[in-house]
Parts: C-alpha cells; sequence; structure tokens
C-alpha cells in the first residue's frame, strides 16, 4: 500500500509522513508514505493524505499550482474513492469556499465555507492554540474508533469549516461556540486539528485512517 502525502508547498509535511510510517509499522501493515507533487504518485497512491498551514487562499494556489494536482485528487477521491484525509487547512480546503482574505473556491466536497472563528466568549484568543476536547457526534466512524468520548488534541486555527450539511461534522470543539473539528463524507475524512502533534488520540485516529477501507 502506497499513501501520498500531497507536497505543494504548504509546509508540516514532513511531521505527518513520519506519524503515519509510525502507525503503519505498529500496526504491522506493509505501507510506503511518499512525500510528493507528483500528480502521477497521487493517482496511483491508495490513500491520500492532504497536509496544510498558512492562509486557505495561498494552499488553494499552491495546490494548482503543481501540474495536473487538482485533477488527480478529484479522479481519485471523487471518482475511485480512494480513502482521504485533509489535516488543518488540507481539511478546509474540501470546502466549497474559503473567506479568508476575500472568496476563494475550494474543492467543493463538502458543501460549505471556511470562516474566520468568532468565539461568543471574547476573551478567548485568536488564533485558536492549544489542546482542546473533542465532543464526537459520530462514534461509528471506523477512523474515530477507540477514540473514546472526549479525546483532546491539539489545534492551530483561525478560522473553521461551516458545513451546510450537520450530518458532514464528525467532531466539534467548544470554543465560544461549537466549532467543527472533524468533518466527513463517504471514502473522504478531513481533521482541524494536527492528529501529528495531538499524541495517542492523534495517532490512533491516523491508524485507523491507515486501516480504513471506505
Amino acid at each position: 500500500m502506497t499513501i501520498a502525502v500531497v507536497d505543494y508547498g504548504s509546509g508540516n509535511l514532513r511531521s505527518a509522513a513520519k506519524a503515519l510510517e509510525r502507525v503503519c509499522a505498529e500496526a504491522g501493515l506493509e505501507a510506503r508514505v511518499v512525500v510528493t507533487d507528483s500528480a502521477a504518485d497521487v493517482a496511483k497512491a491508495e490513500r491520500i493524505v492532504l497536509p496544510g498551514q498558512g492562509a486557505f487562499r495561498d494552499c488553494w494556489d499552491g495546490l494548482n499550482a503543481v501540474p495536473g494536482m487538482v485533477a488527480a485528487l478529484q479522479d481519485a477521491v471523487i471518482a475511485r474513492r480512494r480513502p482521504f484525509l485533509g489535516i488543518c487547512v488540507g481539511m478546509q480546503l474540501m470546502a466549497s469556499v474559503g473567506r479568508e482574505h476575500g472568496e476563494c473556491p475550494g474543492l467543493d466536497w463538502i458543501p460549505g465555507a471556511v470562516v474566520a472563528l468568532a468565539p461568543g466568549d471574547p476573551s478567548l484568543k485568536i488564533p485558536h492554540m492549544g489542546w482542546n476536547e473533542l465532543n464526537i457526534a459520530a462514534p461509528e466512524h471506523p477512523v474515530l474508533a477507540g477514540l473514546g468520548t472526549s479525546p483532546h488534541v491539539y489545534f492551530v486555527h483561525s478560522y473553521h469549516f461551516v458545513a451546510r450539511q450537520s450530518a458532514d461534522v464528525l467532531a466539534s470543539v467548544d470554543y465560544g461556540g461549537a466549532v467543527a473539528a472533524i468533518v466527513g463524507r463517504g471514502n473522504m475524512i478531513g481533521t482541524q486539528f494536527h492528529p501529528e502533534k495531538s499524541q495517542a488520540a492523534g495517532l490512533r485516529l491516523l491508524r485507523n485512517f491507515v486501516r480504513w477501507q471506505a
């Protein structure tokens, strides 16, 4: 099995790849984790991971600057239903539109918009940074198996995904109001937090993902 970690200049690739290598080894899976900017590699991969950090538009522009990458993702994830994991801005790019520094289209895989965090509690700082408890709405999802009812995970973000359909939000976090922490539909799942930085809970989620038969 090959797991492609998409390199489009967003940074934070090596830590995600190392965490995936670790969970594959611990699970006894014969898997190759490839950090790649090749659309051909993504087209051939059995699983795809899209990390991301920074501004939505910068990540969108970076993804589109890689020859053939958006088309390869569309074919692999939507047409051929390969298991897909988006992390942080990689998760946000699954939305229809991002509204950071103006309006910018997204992949439109899960209907919704990425908008600025606006906590109901004015004492809460932006960006939302640090460890917070997940409220899991879909404990039956295979990628969330074994996480428990309220695992703690690590966030760093100033914008969040507002899904059009509540069923697409698999877990939330309370940050002056409910904020989507995990979204998913079909063979796709995305985390606003960083599983590769979230210790046991994050590694468990990644282990579930590499074994997921979507």
